[in-house]
């Protein structure tokens, strides 16, 4: 094929005329080597402990800068691809869905949600296996609130862990219980982080998503929770005065903020879009805010401090910089996977997959789940283990003719399970961390390390089985109609 021939086929995968083929020294997987140094120095970060946000930033921008001087095309043309690879819509897309979460799950904790939801676990009266399984369920209902299973685990370790070893829980199957219910909401929530990447990145709309996503989630959390109550007792009962002075840093006021939550629930999952769901949500959650007797400055404050610096605070603020380093993270990725485009290196790997999937669906979806597990267990920050296998996902998803939903749901599904289960993850070393924490203020409470909490993820495993399962049946295979709807696999043979 001549060159004009080729930069043709090129232009026509990447939908840009106005972007020319790259070529690179030692050819087209020479362009996935940005990528591959992300992915090594994520790993090292990963293993030495030093894994945070910035330095996974860091990474990537160190990774395009080395792909550049690889680079034998124009290095205009090298930076104009890259410009083009963070302009797509994916990317803009996320980070505005991430901001506008960030608002409403700050919100919610500003309003006390988490002293309520806490509350409400102290007055059950529950002991052992059964506060567990409540345990489980409160954790579950945050997360899915919020939207943040890292935010579960610290807050839920520092009052219903001393509480529950208090009242008799396994410490382990307890701690189980918080991780697990953070995979629950991680993977569920309409503004979650994973779920926003999923679905996006998949073109597919994020209601929709958490619908086709439910019966997955609950066929997992329904034998988890009776595993947590069978296996969660056994330990030993504690001072009561300990439970009362942690009851009393708790108020049942925080459960009003459960209305604003079930608001943008009932709105998202109605074909609402998610920003306006969301718009509505903060609104509301600002009203119930105010009116429980909460200062204004909670929510948005803009002051001068005493050096005489201006600065912004409150739970709107908090919302959006807390998902800075990631948006930043997101773009660069996104550039460093639209090199492999318009290399060419995406196509080869592509028809690399193609043939060995051999047009069996079933195949395609295994590869899928193995390449999302793989970069899981790398990249312990789970938003951008799924960042960085979104492309493959697509690619292959969409040769298969998969719908966008069952897309999103492989790529989240995984990555929300082992986000909380290797004892190298984030969510895993969070949870240690934040016990160890809670050890130094309660001599009485035995720290529980990444390696014991391991096997007792009931929530995690149930799901990654339920969705191996589903890869390997067809349990839920959905394709993509004419115009875009959902098609089950018998009519889409027709």
């Amino acid at each position: 094929m001549a060159d004009k021939e080729k930069d043709q086929v090129i232009d026509e995968a990447v939908g840009e005329k106005d972007i020319r083929r790259l070529e690179f020294r030692g050819g087209v997987f020479t362009a996935t080597i940005p990528l591959v140094f992300f992915i090594i120095w994520a790993i090292v970060l990963s293993v030495t402990g030093l894994v945070t946000e910035q330095a996974l930033v860091l990474g990537m921008v160190i990774g395009i800068a080395i792909g550049l001087f690889l680079c034998k095309s124009k290095w205009s043309d090298y930076a104009q691809s890259l410009i083009s690879g963070m302009a797509q819509p994916v990317g803009v897309v996320a980070i505005i869905a991430w901001f506008w979460a960030g608002m409403f799950a700050n919100m919610l904790s500003a309003g006390g949600l988490v002293d309520g939801l806490i509350w409400f676990g102290f007055q059950s009266g529950l002991e052992g296996g059964a506060f567990v399984g409540i345990t489980f369920l409160l954790a579950g209902l945050f997360s899915t609130a919020v939207g943040t299973g890292y935010g579960t685990v610290a807050t839920f370790g520092v009052l219903m862990y001393p509480a529950g070893v208090i009242l008799g829980a396994d410490p382990v199957i307890l701690l189980a219980a918080i991780l697990s219910g953070a995979v629950f909401g991680d993977n569920l929530a309409p503004v979650s982080d994973t779920t926003i990447v999923s679905a996006t990145t998949q073109d597919a709309d994020v209601p929709g998503v958490v619908r086709s996503r439910f019966k997955y989630s609950i066929t997992a959390a329904i034998p988890a929770l009776i595993l947590f109550v069978i296996f969660g007792g056994g330990g030993e009962m504690g001072s009561q005065q300990v439970v009362s002075q942690l009851q009393n840093e708790v108020s049942p006021e925080g459960l009003l903020m459960l209305a604003p939550f079930a608001l943008v629930l009932y709105l998202a999952l109605s074909g609402h879009h998610l920003l306006t769901s969301l718009s509505y949500g903060i609104l509301a959650a600002g009203v119930f805010i105010l009116l429980s007797g909460h200062s204004l400055k909670e929510v948005l404050h803009i002051h001068k401090n005493d050096a005489g610096e201006a600065v912004i605070e409150g739970a709107l603020i908090d919302g959006i910089s807390g998902y800075f380093n990631m948006a930043i993270l997101i773009l660069f990725i996104l550039a460093a996977a639209y090199l492999l485009d318009v290399a060419g290196t995406m196509d080869v790997i592509k028809n690399f997959f193609l043939k060995l999937i051999n047009n069996v669906v079933r195949r395609a979806e295994l590869s899928i789940f193995g390449i999302v597990a793989f970069l899981n267990v790398f990249i312990t920050i789970n938003t951008a283990a799924e960042i960085a296998a979104a492309p493959f996902v697509r690619k292959l998803g969409t040769e298969m003719n998969i719908h966008p939903y069952r897309r999103a749901n492989l790529l989240d599904t995984v990555t929300s399970s082992l986000g909380y289960i290797f004892p190298w993850s984030g969510g895993v070393l969070l949870a240690w961390a934040t016990v160890q924490g809670a050890a130094d203020q309660y001599d009485f409470l035995p720290v529980v390390g990444p390696g014991e909490v391991f096997p007792f993820v009931f929530q995690g495993w149930l799901l990654l089985i339920v969705m191996f399962i589903a890869a390997w049946t067809g349990w839920g295979l959905r394709y993509t109609g004419k115009n875009g709807e959902e098609v089950k696999p018998e009519d889409f043979k027709k």
